[in-house]
């Protein structure tokens, strides 16, 4: 089977986020099947960030494609990631990202359940 992927348009992601994110849907969740709620390449042009937020029975790795961002890790440290960059988020920890740059950061992200 071949799919096209979906776009929807983001607000506040994680729940105080700063400006529009553009999601792009590689799996849908019912496609999932109960073992996770989002596999999706994510867009945050400059200025727009992802709120500090905890995941709480799942975990959520990202993928950097493109760009770069300031991804706050759970014991609070800020790392500069660019592409190739894996940014892991452990069942239960909490985490933010940041597009301080000129230019789009793109990845991809999977919230997965324990």
């Amino acid at each position: 089977m071949v799919r096209k992927e979906t776009a929807i348009i983001r607000e506040k992601m994680g729940g105080n986020g700063i400006g529009k994110a553009y999601q792009y849907n590689i799996v849908s969740k019912e496609d999932l099947h109960g073992h996770g709620r989002m596999f999706a390449k994510i867009v945050l042009p400059p200025g727009t960030t992802i709120s500090w937020h905890t995941h709480v029975g799942e975990t959520e790795p990202y993928y950097i494609l493109s760009g770069v961002g300031d991804f706050t890790d759970n014991d609070g440290t800020v790392y500069k990631v660019t592409a190739g960059d894996i940014c892991t988020i452990g069942f239960g920890e909490s985490h933010a990202l940041e597009n301080n740059s000129t230019e789009d950061l793109v990845f991809i992200a999977l919230i997965y359940n324990e």
